[in-house]
């Protein structure tokens, strides 16, 4: 054979059986599986934290992930490398239109016979604040003419450290505020260098926290929704995990409640729950309580 060609037959490179027990302690941890194809992924995302730690093989940092005392602290700083997201103002138009135009005003109409005006909102996987902060920005726009008299509770949660700091920050760089118009840029934000900071009014809107979706005693706390927002999460989890956080969702929701994921996921296979609802372009559930049988 000549040199530069490869074998046919030539096999892949053996993965670091260590590799696979640190994929073991993060599903445990957070629900996040790699399956083989992405091992490659949390290797690298490893590889940042043994470089920091100055630690050379897999097997030192499993043993770094598990000694009693610090292997929580380390491992919040993995899943810090893990779960990097990327998001953006605005990014689901379509959504965003049918939340306005449809979801809204059929919450107004639910609870028009009732002393409750408030709304509560649950970004679940916020990354950089982007999602949550936009609800914020849509609601105060819609305050004088839909909202008049209500109030807002936007709970927005991640797993990642580094991504709720930059949130609570609110400054933005010309990515994430790419899709804002001139008008939205000017009332809502305001310029710190070459960057956008959310103002106030906005930011007092939203709460920040680290919440593990597969936490049950954290996620059994946040009752009561109205609107639960989870867009592209449930793809790093396994079925078993995506099914322990739907339920969750579902039994942290009001009644007819809606649920949105990204515009490519679905519940399919994972939860029959809820209601599948078509809007123009967009899709969410709703949460139909079941009507009593007939005696």
């Amino acid at each position: 054979m000549s040199a530069g060609t490869v074998s046919a037959h030539a096999q892949p490179a053996a993965i670091d059986p260590y590799l696979y027990r640190i994929r073991d302690l993060v599903y445990r941890a957070a629900g996040i599986f790699h399956p083989d194809t992405r091992l490659c992924l949390l290797a690298d995302r490893c590889g940042r934290r043994m470089k920091e730690l100055q630690v050379r093989t897999l097997g030192d940092y499993l043993e770094r992930l598990t000694q009693p005392g610090a292997d929580r602290d380390e491992m919040v700083k993995l899943l810090n490398e893990v779960t990097i997201g990327e998001t953006c103002f605005f990014r689901n138009q379509p959504q965003l239109d049918a939340l306005k135009s449809i979801v809204w005003p059929r919450i107004i109409a639910a609870v028009s016979t009732t002393a409750s005006r408030k709304l509560r909102i649950w970004s679940a996987g916020c990354s950089t604040g982007e999602e949550p902060y936009t609800l914020a920005i849509m609601l105060l726009e819609a305050s004088p003419a839909l909202f008049k008299g209500w109030t807002f509770d936007i709970q927005a949660t991640d797993l990642n450290e580094r991504s709720l700091e930059h949130a609570q920050a609110a400054i933005y760089g010309d990515y994430s505020t790419r899709n804002l118009t001139p008008y939205i840029r000017q009332k809502y934000f305001i310029p710190v260098d070459d960057r956008l900071q959310v103002n106030p009014a906005v930011r007092k809107l939203v709460t920040f926290s680290r919440v593990n979706l597969l936490d049950n005693t954290r996620m059994s706390l946040l009752k009561d929704m109205d609107l639960i927002f989870c867009a592209n999460v449930l793809i790093y989890f396994d079925l078993n995990s995506k099914r322990t956080v739907i339920r969750h969702f579902f039994n942290n929701l009001l009644s007819n409640g809606y649920f949105f994921l990204g515009h490519s996921e679905s519940l399919y296979g994972v939860c029959d729950q809820f209601k599948l609802v078509h809007f123009p372009s967009a899709t969410a559930y709703v949460k139909v309580q079941p009507q009593p049988a007939r005696k």
